[in-house]
């Protein structure tokens, strides 16, 4: 479910494939989490995260979470959780190479990232949990807060609406636009650059700036876990939910 292609100088892209649409499961979750904290101890310098060309990654992938129980779902949602706190904590900068559309959790896996370097063209991306029933936790609310504003954030995550690439941009959601066929090579590029810098100030700097980013993950009240679960299994929501799942069988 995950290429793992070596860019030279300590730079190393982790590709998601997972077909169709690279949804989000516990297994790639668990994956991708792994093979982050892997490359990290065998020395990789920086990390690229990307998916095919068109399309990042769909989000979560609701109809296998339709079938997991309560205890299931909150494994995947703490599994989740633990991958977003590895990301926002990362020793190594790590870039999003956002290769095409990506709604919901493709948003935000790239919300606690370094840098998110999207796709120009008639692409989308943002945070629609309002419009299947669900509530967006605290800690996610907050790193979208961290990147374009509190209120173009309330506007954003009360609304759920997906955002062309363009907008994205001016918001501040993704750092820049490239051609499609250059995501990579530019967030691969833009590593480079970071990693040219004196390691030493370039490295405790990183660390000082992005510490609050991580420090979201010390108030557990903050993932809201019970909460979350709770809202998944509503009556409501898990209607929304399958009826989502039917439009997409169509």
């Amino acid at each position: 479910m995950l290429q793992n292609i070596d860019h030279g100088d300590g730079i190393v892209e982790l590709r998601l494939d997972r077909p169709p649409v690279n949804a989000l499961n516990p297994a790639l979750v668990a994956e991708l989490d792994g093979a982050i904290e892997q490359a990290i101890e065998d020395g990789a310098r920086a990390l690229v995260i990307s998916g095919r060309e068109g399309l990042f990654s769909a989000g979560l992938d609701v109809p296998e979470l339709l079938t997991l129980d309560e205890q299931g779902m909150r494994a995947f949602w703490e599994a989740l959780f633990g991958l977003l706190e590895r990301i926002a904590r990362s020793p190594v900068p790590i870039v999003t190479a956002l290769t095409g559309h990506s709604p919901a959790g493709g948003t935000v896996i790239a919300l606690f990232a370094d840098y998110r370097v999207q796709a120009e063209g008639e692409f989308r991306l943002g945070l629609n949990e309002v419009q299947v029933g669900l509530v967006v936790p605290p800690v996610i609310h907050r790193a979208l807060v961290r990147l374009i504003g509190p209120y173009p954030a309330e506007r954003h995550l009360v609304a759920g609406e997906m955002i062309p690439a363009a907008e994205a941009l001016e918001l501040g959601m993704v750092d820049e636009l490239v051609p499609p066929g250059d995501v990579v090579e530019r967030a691969v590029g833009w590593c480079r650059g970071l990693l040219e810098l004196p390691q030493h100030s370039m490295t405790a700097t990183r660390k000082l700036c992005r510490a609050e980013l991580g420090e979201l993950f010390d108030n557990r009240d903050a993932l809201d876990i019970d909460a979350f679960v709770a809202g998944w299994f509503d009556e409501q929501t898990q209607a929304t939910l399958r009826r989502l799942v039917e439009r997409l069988k169509g």
